[in-house]
């Protein structure tokens, strides 16, 4: 099992990759993760030859779960590999309350964060909605294009649902 899990911030794809993990005993990983190198003083940017080489680790093992917000050219050999896309898109008033609730969560320490919540970094995620709603769901669309025939998109819980029935 491969599956490839894309959508904008808000969209759902950490809590279904989490999902199937838990579901199928299948490891999960996200972007984020691969991009940069967490450390407890701090995180560290791997650099493109780094951050692809921790993908092609990834993709080398017989199964796995990758969620991410990219969509440029580097995740495309894990396009290309992934037995099944999830394109996660619910519309843009339930991204941005997720936005939101997250943000207060982690500010709350009710729920864990890669990253310290400020305001800068929740004004980064409207932005990044913002920017995914304007251009990048084209752009996504336009991409999973050449991979029509493994692509499934996601809009509403029941259609989550239906995909966590069918793993």
């Amino acid at each position: 099992m491969k599956i490839y899990i894309i959508g904008s911030v808000g969209s759902g794809k950490t809590t279904l990759a989490r999902k199937i993990a838990e579901k199928t005993g299948v490891a999960a990983y996200e972007l984020d993760n691969v991009v940069w190198e967490r450390h407890s003083e701090g995180d560290r940017r791997r650099t493109p030859s780094e951050r692809d080489a921790v993908l092609q680790d990834i993709l080398k093992t017989d199964a796995w779960i990758i969620e991410g917000a990219q969509y440029v050219d580097w995740v495309l050999p894990a396009m290309q590999r992934a037995d099944r896309i999830l394109f996660l898109d619910p519309p843009n008033r339930i991204r941005k309350y997720r936005i939101l609730k997250r943000f207060v969560r982690q500010e709350l320490r009710l729920e864990k964060a890669n990253y310290r919540p400020t305001l800068h970094i929740l004004r980064r995620m409207v932005e990044w909605n913002a920017q995914f709603q304007t251009q990048g769901r084209q752009q996504v669309l336009h991409d999973l294009a050449l991979f029509q025939e493994k692509t499934i998109l996601l809009r509403t819980k029941k259609d989550i649902q239906n995909i966590l029935n069918l793993i």
